[in-house]
């Protein structure tokens, strides 16, 4: 059933493509679930986009990434990342954080990327002038 596993980049992105019209439809006219930041999530339906057990996903979401990114404000008040229960709302997550946390992700990647690249050229570069300097 396991394909590869996902990486924090790739479910976190996978969550905000699903859930971030859920996010925006909510407002205080239009309440659709108990609280605007706190987003229900699917686990099952995740566990099969990624050919994975649905437990490894709430694994990652709850001790993970509550571990790795929850943190608390100045005035002693934490700020988790994944809850089992909100309310009636069933698996949520805190959607800014997460939306934080996936921008910081990408900017990552795309330095690592950039660098990467540097350095090809870079090496190219090199190869070059040492083939010039070599046979001419």
């Amino acid at each position: 059933m396991a394909r590869t596993i996902p990486t924090d980049q790739a479910l976190l992105a996978e969550i905000h493509k699903r859930y971030l019209k859920d996010f925006s439809a909510h407002s205080e006219e239009n309440k659709i679930r108990q609280t605007k930041i706190w987003v229900p999530i699917d686990i099952e339906a995740l566990g099969r986009k990624f050919r994975t057990d649905p437990d490894l996903i709430f694994g990652r979401l709850y001790y993970h990434f509550n571990g790795k990114f929850a943190s608390s404000t100045g005035d002693g008040d934490a700020v988790s990342f994944f809850h089992i229960r909100m309310g009636s709302d069933k698996h949520v997550v805190n959607f800014p954080l997460l939306t934080s946390v996936l921008a910081d992700l990408q900017d990552n990647q795309k330095r690592f990327v950039i660098s990467t690249r540097m350095a090809a050229l870079s090496l190219i570069v090199s190869s070059v002038s040492i083939i010039i300097a070599v046979f001419l």
